[in-house]
């Protein structure tokens, strides 16, 4: 019978377990759905006949979390939830967030700072040399010598923090079974050094011949080019196909990565999304008032993985890699009958999307044998003619989807790449997204409009954007509904000056566009913007890149791009003087803000003065 997986001993005992073959310790509450990664590891490893326990976020402070379980016969199983752990707690300005999404009741707190190492940690404090395996995307996008935001500094890989024994890098399924299968055969985790996917550690004397060999911790830790020649290496190598074993000495120890593991294949990733999910969070959360996190994905299904895109800011061509593997018409319309039977199912299906919604298949042909491009993007700056663009499969998966008795409406919401979809000249798409696939507003990113910058982000430029828009709204208007495109904005990303910024302000003037949240650049773990800010360079061209990295040049970028806000007046003036853009000021059309009165404005250079002190920074990439 299909039920939660255990999380005491009790539940133990009505399976009629006596110890567990791997206790899974994790940052999240407890959810078995397809969209945590802890959900399909752990069911994925069931289904492969090995017994699996759950120890949801718990205490440090304490011995009695680790111990309830008792000691797994294989290993312990750590990951420090969906997201990073510093994310989770932090905004981007470093201030504590309000509420935790993946803990019941949203309440903060519950997980630790670097939970992955922490975790790790008090397991060999109780449990000895006992074998542990750390996984997703903390340990993922932490697994080589990185630049770390929040301390300001590069950290060794959080394998040898960690002090566990195996990494798993990017999609887990495939390493997690076949390490599985060895321990259980009686094989020891130290000699388990060969399963693609994987990251170890080992004494320099046995670092395995034929490796390509990144700049070590201590000399990327104090040489920023060399940092940014490490990045460009391992970023290179991310390919299932050509991709080689990349090493790095971190301290006394050789870190060794294996090339990555091949992608599911349809057949094996229809399975996965077959297993017995129960979909929801552990009943054990009710009183807390539940999850929040299940909201976004209880009604959403992942019909594909990978993303040829590859922005520059965003890390799941590091983790999921480049390219798009999707699962089988039938395997989706199953799940969306699945989801028609739920008593919570109101008839709508929020979402069939992945990392980008509207990509079922590889960029093209060729890199399904040789791999993907080094160091060239699909899309960006312009499509490549390689690129096999067609919306059919998709849409015809949709058309399905929407005649399942029982669905009133199918919603897209997890990111179209508009690019992608003006190349098509089939509109058939097009035309079925705006009459039946937006729920009022459809969420898009370019990001920004300065060419310059957009190059820097690894976006299409601009006129690809205005032309999407312009299709948008005329086949909107066609179809006689009242639909708006919500962009997504970066502010203060390497490469973006002030002038940048106000460039973007005028652009959103323009084209009559008031974003109600813009995003200031976070600089995360495995990303090329993330080396960008902290090296000054661009791995991919080793040429120098402009960074905001002052708190008050960031503010006023931001505030530019929320012009129109009256709380913002003061600094985009500010911005407007620094700039010289006095054209600018005033109550032109042309004009972005109105000059302030004398007694505000006097009170106004106070605060500037006062701003210059609270906001004191350095410049760095000059």
């Amino acid at each position: 019978m299909s039920d939660f997986l255990p999380i005491s001993k009790e539940d133990m005992k009505l399976r009629g377990i006596e110890s567990l073959d791997f206790v899974f310790i994790t940052g999240d509450a407890y959810v078995d759905h397809p969209s945590f990664g802890l959900a399909i590891i752990s069911r994925v490893l069931e289904d492969a006949g090995f017994t699996v326990g759950i120890i949801s976020q718990p205490d440090i402070k304490s011995d009695k979390d680790f111990l309830k379980l008792g000691t797994p016969n294989l290993a312990f199983l750590v990951n420090s939830g969906n997201i990073d752990s510093m994310v989770a707690h932090y905004t981007v300005a470093k201030r504590l967030r309000s509420t935790d999404a993946y803990t019941p009741g949203g309440v903060m707190g519950k997980r630790p700072d670097r939970a992955v190492i922490a975790y790790c940690n008090k397991i060999r404090s109780l449990f000895g040399d006992i074998p542990i395996v750390i996984g997703g995307l903390e340990a993922s996008l932490r697994r080589f010598a990185h630049y770390d935001y929040w301390d300001d500094k590069v950290r060794k890989s959080i394998l040898y923090d960690s002090k566990a024994d195996l990494l798993i890098y990017g999609m887990g399924e495939l390493a997690s079974v076949e390490i599985a299968r060895r321990l259980k055969s009686g094989e020891n985790i130290h000699s388990i050094t060969d399963v693609r996917g994987t990251c170890y550690l080992t004494k320099p004397v046995n670092t395995p011949f034929g490796a390509v060999e990144c700049p070590s911790f201590d000399i990327v830790s104090n040489n920023k080019k060399s940092y940014a020649k490490a990045v460009r290496l391992q970023m290179d190598e991310q390919d299932e196909v050509y991709g080689r074993t990349v090493i790095q000495r971190n301290a006394d120890m050789m870190l060794v990565q294996n090339p990555p593991m091949r992608s599911l294949d349809k057949k094996e990733l229809d399975k996965v999304y077959a297993l017995p999910y129960m979909r929801t969070y552990h009943p054990s959360y009710e009183s807390l008032g539940g999850v929040p996190a299940i909201k976004e994905v209880e009604f959403s299904i992942a019909h594909n993985r990978g993303c040829f895109g590859a922005c520059n800011f965003c890390a799941i061509a590091f983790h999921q890699g480049r390219r798009v593997t999707s699962r089988s018409e039938e395997s989706v319309l199953e799940e969306a009958k699945k989801l028609t039977k739920s008593p919570n199912f109101k008839g709508y299906i929020h979402d069939v999307g992945g990392p980008t919604a509207n990509f079922r298949n590889p960029s093209c042909e060729k890199q399904l044998t040789k791999g993907l491009c080094k160091n060239k993007k699909c899309l960006a700056p312009e499509i490549c003619p390689s690129v096999k663009v067609d919306h059919s499969e998709y849409l015809n998966l949709l058309r399905k989807i929407r005649a399942i008795d029982g669905v009133k409406k199918v919603f897209i919401r997890s990111g179209i790449r508009y690019d992608y979809l003006v190349a098509d000249k089939n509109e058939e798409f097009f035309d079925e997204l705006v009459k039946y696939h937006i729920s009022g507003q459809l969420k898009v990113a370019p990001e920004h409009c300065s060419n310059n910058v957009l190059d820097f982000m690894g976006k299409p430029h601009i006129e690809t954007y205005i032309k999407f828009q312009r299709k948008f709204y005329q086949k909107t208007k066609q179809a006689a509904k009242e639909q708006y495109l919500v962009p997504y904005l970066m502010s203060s990303h390497p490469g973006s000056t002030l002038n940048d910024a106000i460039e973007l302000a005028l652009f959103l003037k323009r084209e009559n566009i008031r974003p109600e949240q813009v995003q200031d650049f976070y600089p995360t773990p495995g990303t090329v913007s993330t080396c960008m800010y902290y090296t000054g360079i661009n791995p991919m061209t080793m040429q120098e890149v402009y960074v905001a990295t002052d708190k008050h040049e960031k503010a006023m970028q931001r505030a530019l791009l929320q012009y129109f806000n009256p709380k913002n007046k003061e600094l985009v003036l500010m911005a407007l003087k620094r700039a010289k853009r006095y054209d600018l000021i005033g109550n032109g059309k042309n004009c972005l803000v109105a000059e302030q009165n004398k007694q505000i404005k006097s009170g106004g250079n106070n605060r500037k003065q006062n701003s210059k002190k609270r906001f004191n920074g350095k410049r760095k990439g000059k």
